[in-house]
């Protein structure tokens, strides 16, 4: 029997890098509320006492990026000066300018606004077509930080990680081998106290027990101590977490990262494109799994490549897969954006617990509505 081990990780919003992303996308969607048309690319930095905001931006619209920041980190729920970083208290600097003519340029006339390669995947692994581990260690990092919003326990603060580690047998779940929860929390409290609550208000609600066994390992704070967390024990990066906002591992990624970027950037847009046609392979029945590679030109309109992976489950050849995209698909970027409706301020909730596998969010590149299509260019194909 062949067995196998696969780990992937998640964080709250809490977490430094994650403030960062959630700030860089609370400014994409003022802009994009005010300008649909608005071009953004938007990083932020976050320290002790401290939240720089950079990027280029070119909009007709007006924001206040400092309120913005402070309005997100309130949200997030950095409110007390002595954790090191508070909405109210922190000093916020920005650095903003137009975006460069010569991207523009590009654009303007419905290219990509950069080179790169983008994947999407799905599999039928979970109801949500996804990697089981990354989908568990994303229900951790919610339950995690809903247990702090409904003060479950009191003692919890923002920042927070989680990580699942699946035990699959020739290529099918068999059991979890290990969880994970970091979880931040006040001075004073007793671990075992933390533990048994973790285990009793994060875990149990979360982690189906026909999983569990007497083997699977469980840490919760494995170092004994997480007092000093978010921006104050570490440095927050917009675009630092790019693995966990997307499939946990499991496939290639292209580099780019998502968060603060307008839906011209393919870094975003070719990404929630490719989910949103390998989902819909998947739920057709062409393949039980799929791999996607989206490959653009800046300034070019159509990809320069498409790859197509079944991982030996396809049931057409990886070619007539991708005759049937290439059909049914308008893969330019004006065509990305008209067909999964972009240009709305929809991005602040992508910025934590992942942008793929998130039903009932309002995502459309998790829409299974082309399935239809699917099924009909499969049959003049095969």
């Amino acid at each position: 029997m062949q067995k196998h081990f696969y780990t992937s990780e998640s964080v709250t919003e809490g977490h430094p890098d994650k403030i960062a992303d959630q700030i860089s996308d609370a400014v994409l969607d003022a802009i994009l509320a005010q300008d649909p048309n608005g071009r953004v690319a938007c990083e932020a930095l976050v320290t002790t006492g401290l939240c720089f905001v950079a990027g280029e931006i070119t909009t007709s619209s007006y924001v206040e990026i400092p309120q913005i920041v402070r309005e997100t980190l309130h949200r997030i729920g950095y409110v007390e000066p002595e954790q090191g970083f508070a909405y109210k208290t922190c000093g916020v600097a920005t650095a903003i300018q137009a975006q460069s003519p010569d991207i523009a340029m590009g654009v303007d006339k419905g290219g990509a606004g950069d080179q790169g390669m983008m994947f999407g995947f799905a599999t039928r692994e979970t109801p949500e077509l996804m990697p089981l581990p990354i989908m568990l260690a994303h229900r951790l990092a919610q339950r995690l930080a809903e247990v702090r919003k409904q003060r479950l326990v009191d003692y919890l603060r923002p920042d927070g990680k989680t990580q699942v580690t699946v035990e699959y047998h020739e290529g099918h779940i068999a059991r979890l081998e290990a969880i994970v929860v970091s979880a931040h929390h006040r001075s004073g409290v007793p671990l075992s106290k933390i533990r048994s609550d973790m285990r009793e208000f994060v875990i149990g609600p979360i982690i189906p027990k026909h999983w569990l066994d007497k083997q699977t390992k469980i840490f919760v704070n494995p170092t004994g101590r997480f007092e000093v967390g978010g921006p104050m024990g570490d440095t927050g990066l917009t675009g630092r977490k790019i693995i966990m906002d997307t499939y946990g591992g499991v496939i290639g990624h292209g580099g780019g990262a998502f968060s603060g970027k307008d839906p011209t950037k393919v870094d975003r847009s070719a990404a929630y494109m490719a989910r949103y046609v390998a989902k819909n392979l998947v739920a057709s029945g062409l393949a039980e799994k799929c791999e996607i590679q989206l490959a653009y030109a800046i300034g070019v309109a159509e990809p320069v490549s498409i790859m197509i992976n079944t991982h030996g489950t396809g049931k057409l050849t990886e070619q007539g897969l991708i005759k049937i995209v290439r059909e049914v698909f308008d893969l330019t970027p004006l065509g990305i954006i008209r067909t999964l409706k972009l240009r709305r301020p929809l991005y602040f909730k992508t910025a934590a617990y992942g942008h793929f596998g998130r039903e009932g969010e309002g995502f459309s590149w998790e829409e299974l509505d082309r399935v239809g299509e699917i099924k009909k260019a499969s049959r003049r194909h095969s």
